[in-house]
C-alpha cells in the first residue's frame, strides 16, 4: 500500500482510538473472540475492500477476513461484503474506521459509474479533478478507476495545467506557454501540458503557439464546444470543464471531446450506506 495511505490509516486510527476505545474495554473480556459481517444496505458499486483489510492488519494482526465480495463489485441492498472473525474488542476498534473508508469510498466509485455509464458507448472519457478531501485523494481517485471513470493528474507535480489564474499572472496565453515549455527543458521534466482556455480567441492563440497536449474549454456552452472541436481539428487532445452536470453530460460527449472532468465525482458525493453486525 502506499505510504499516504498507510499514514492516513495510522492517523484515522489515532485520532480514533487516542489512549483507548474505554467502551469495549470496559465492557468486553479482553479475551472475547467473535465474528461480524459487512453488510450493504444500498445499492451501488464497492470500494474500499484494500482499505479495510489494512485497518484490520494494523489494529490486530491475528483478525481473519473472508472476502465475499471485492472492489468494483456492483451490490445490492442485503449483499454481504466480508465476514471478519477475531477478538472482540479488534473488531469493534476497527468498526467505524472501516465504515467511513468504504462508505466513502464506495459513495465515490457509485456516483463515477453513474457518469461513466452515461456515456460508456462514445469515444469521451470522465475524468476527475483534485477537489478531493484532504489526505484521500489517492483513495478516491483510486475509487473512481474502480467505479470506471479516468484519472486527471494527481497533484501538481504530475502535470502542468495552466489554468485561467496562470495565464493572468503570465501575462496571457503565449508567455505562459513559452514559460511553461522553458521550465520543463531546464528542469529536464517530461511533463504533459495542458492549458484552460476561456474563449476562441485564446484557442486560436494555443493553435498558433502549438507545443501543448491538451486543450481545456472551460465553462463553454455545448454549441460552442463543437465549434472548438471542429477548431481545434484533433490536432490537440480536447477536455470540457465547468458546469457539466448529469443532466448535459452526454450533449458535451456527442459534442466531440475526448474528455470530461467532473468535479462531482469527489467532492458532491453521497456515501453508500453499510454497516458491520455481529452474527
Amino acid at each position: 500500500m502506499h505510504q499516504l495511505v498507510d499514514d492516513l490509516i495510522k492517523i484515522a486510527i489515532a485520532e480514533d482510538l487516542g489512549d483507548g476505545d474505554h467502551t469495549s474495554l470496559s465492557t468486553i473480556p479482553a479475551d472475547a473472540q467473535g465474528k461480524a459481517r459487512l453488510i450493504i444496505k444500498q445499492d451501488g458499486i464497492l470500494a474500499g475492500i484494500n482499505v479495510a483489510l489494512e485497518i484490520f492488519r494494523i489494529i490486530d494482526k491475528d483478525i481473519k477476513v473472508n472476502l465475499l465480495l471485492n472492489d468494483g463489485a456492483k451490490v445490492k441492498k442485503g449483499d454481504i461484503a466480508f465476514t471478519v472473525e477475531g477478538r472482540v474488542i479488534s473488531i469493534l476498534q476497527a468498526e467505524r474506521l472501516v465504515l467511513n473508508f468504504m462508505q466513502r469510498l464506495s459513495g465515490v466509485a457509485t456516483q463515477t459509474h453513474i457518469y461513466a455509464e452515461k456515456i460508456a458507448d462514445l469515444k469521451t472519457k470522465v475524468l476527475d479533478t483534485r477537489k478531493t478531501t484532504p489526505g484521500m485523494r489517492l483513495l478516491e481517485k483510486e475509487a473512481v478507476k474502480i467505479g470506471g471513470g479516468c484519472n486527471h493528474r494527481i497533484g501538481l507535480f504530475d502535470m502542468i495545467l495552466i489554468k485561467d489564474n496562470h495565464v493572468d499572472f503570465a501575462g496571457g496565453i503565449k508567455n505562459a506557454i513559452l514559460a511553461a515549455q522553458n521550465y520543463c527543458k531546464q528542469k529536464g521534466k517530461n511533463l504533459d501540458i495542458e492549458i484552460e482556455t476561456r474563449n476562441f480567441d485564446e484557442i486560436r492563440q494555443v493553435l498558433e503557439i502549438g507545443g501543448v497536449r491538451r486543450i481545456m474549454l472551460d465553462n463553454f456552452n455545448v454549441e460552442d464546444t463543437k465549434k472548438a472541436v471542429e477548431m481545434i481539428g484533433g490536432r490537440f487532445e480536447t477536455e470540457s470543464s465547468g458546469g457539466i452536470t448529469l443532466e448535459n453530460l452526454r450533449d458535451y460527449a456527442l459534442a466531440g471531446v475526448d474528455f470530461i472532468s467532473v468535479g462531482a465525482l469527489t467532492h458532491q458525493i453521497k456515501s453508500l450506506d453499510m454497516s458491520l453486525k455481529a452474527m
